[in-house]
């Protein structure tokens, strides 16, 4: 988890990229940005609002031979190493953007090289490097009193609600390539930012495997469960897969079978699952891993506890007790109506 609402920025540099292939410039201010009160504000939300609405996913830097060869890995570590510098390196950070901006897609924009102190990740507060670009420009008026009229001017200039592209380099697990978040809103080029710009790959640590594994026994229960049993038996599942992660700290799979299969013949199908899917979700080869409980938290407010019947009625199962749901919930059929019905067991209703 993250927290960057007293982050401070320490300071900011600001160039512009165009397009290698339109023969655009490039432009390397001499000096830092000047911040002031007023300005100060306005940037922080415009560069950290879309990591707050977006899901915390991590990158880390990465490279095919060694992680010393990842030019952006290097970069930060010149930063991190002294935080004086930043101006300088930022102008290297802007030329190498420059460099993989060869695309006839890639718009030119606006480079922003910010340093940031007093960031949370994990409870460790750190300090982090954050890389913005603007690209879209949005039309607005000014009015000017000129005599006796007031007159409209048409300019353009930068949304401030919505950040085209963006990183976060937090100055935590360096050895393992720092953790790092990015967003893309305009990906026209999907390749641009996150391979040829940042060159990373997902960082997978234990909030990365317990989403992955939840997201896998979900499609599991959808395309397993729900043909060989029903729609109960498919939301009781993921019920008590969720339970299990919310009560242990570390992951076994054995032991999460047995507990959460009631239907034994339903194990070597997990299995097979495993190894025809399992490589979609990077969970082919792992087995055991520890358990990050802020993300069974983020997963379990997501699930659908709901049986939907084509009646149009609507029966929540309760993922707090689920030992209910099992014990009072029946399925039958009707063969009178030749309708199936489901059969719910109380002492009597509470009040609300």
């Amino acid at each position: 988890m993250i927290n960057l609402f007293n982050a401070h920025i320490e300071n900011l540099s600001i160039h512009r990229v165009g397009n290698k292939s339109r023969n655009e410039s490039i432009f390397l201010s001499a000096q830092p940005y000047t911040l002031n009160d007023e300005i100060m504000p306005l940037l922080k939300e415009y560069f950290f609002k879309a990591f707050r609405e977006k899901e915390e996913n991590y990158y880390q830097f990465a490279h095919e031979v060694d992680l010393e060869y990842n030019e952006l890995y290097n970069f930060a570590t010149e930063i991190f190493a002294n935080p004086t510098q930043i101006h300088e390196v930022s102008k290297k950070i802007t030329t190498h953007l420059f460099e993989q901006s060869n695309h006839p897609h890639i718009k030119n924009g606006e480079v922003y090289v910010a340093y940031f102190t007093n960031t949370s990740i994990q409870n460790n507060v750190v300090d982090a490097v954050g890389i913005f670009k603007s690209e879209i420009k949005t039309d607005f008026l000014q009015f000017e009193e000129q005599e006796d009229n007031l007159e409209m001017v048409l300019q353009q200039g930068i949304n401030l609600n919505k950040l085209d592209k963006g990183c976060i380099i937090f100055n935590f697990k360096k050895e393992e390539g720092y953790k790092i978040l990015s967003v893309d809103s305009n990906r026209y080029d999907s390749k641009y930012w996150l391979e040829h710009f940042l060159n990373v790959d997902v960082f997978q640590d234990e909030t990365f495997m317990t989403k992955k594994y939840l997201q896998f026994c979900k499609d599991f229960a959808k395309e397993v469960v729900l043909p060989a049993e029903d729609k109960k038996e498919e939301v009781l599942f993921m019920n008590r897969a969720v339970n299990h992660f919310a009560k242990n700290d570390a992951f076994e799979e054995t032991a999460f079978l047995n507990e959460v299969l009631d239907n034994p013949d339903l194990i070597p199908e997990f299995k097979n699952y495993k190894v025809d899917r399992g490589a979609k979700y990077s969970i082919e080869d792992v087995s055991s891993f520890p358990i990050a409980n802020a993300a069974v938290t983020d997963i379990r407010k997501k699930l659908r506890n709901v049986i939907e019947l084509d009646t149009n009625i609507q029966i929540k199962l309760d993922f707090v007790n689920p030992e209910s749901a099992e014990k009072f919930v029946e399925k039958g059929w009707d063969e009178e109506k030749q309708m199936y019905y489901y059969l719910v067991y109380f002492n009597k209703e509470q009040k609300s």
